[in-house]
């Protein structure tokens, strides 16, 4: 193995993790209008997709635990972007759903979107093939 193959900058993982760094510290500001986290936004994504969903369906498509996942969304109760609520089915199940003042919130990250778009500087194709690419590599990494 050469010494330039452990080099950080030929690290694709690194690679990875500053790009995240970068997504996560170029969305605060733009965060700072909905008042809530990244993570908390990529709650709200997903509300806003499924008005209503349960806690555990939440946690598997955002990748966290629910220990994880339970102080984002009381949060978010508290700024009245959600509602949990025991499920009448399964009482051991807690639903959230997006509230109004959430769902008028949308617009807002549609604006955010925009701005990604423009500091990202590539066609919405361009977007989806990395985007593509980085589903399949977590797939894989998931798998292996």
């Amino acid at each position: 193995m050469s010494k330039d193959a452990l080099a950080l900058e030929n690290q694709l993982c690194f690679a990875i993790y500053s790009a995240s760094h970068a997504f996560t510290k170029f969305y605060k500001p733009l965060l700072a209008e909905l008042d809530v986290t990244y993570p908390q936004y990529l709650v709200l994504l997903f509300l806003w997709q499924s008005p209503e969903a349960r806690v555990t369906d939440i946690c598997a498509a955002l990748g966290l635990d629910t220990g994880t996942l339970s102080p984002l969304l009381k949060r978010l109760e508290k700024t009245g972007y959600i509602r949990r609520e025991r499920s009448m089915e399964d009482e051991r199940q807690v639903v959230v759903r997006i509230t109004a003042l959430g769902l008028s919130r949308k617009p807002v990250a549609e604006a955010i979107l925009a701005e990604i778009g423009k500091a990202v500087g590539c066609t919405r194709d361009e977007a989806e093939t990395m985007r593509e690419s980085l589903k399949l590599l977590r797939t894989k990494l998931a798998a292996a």
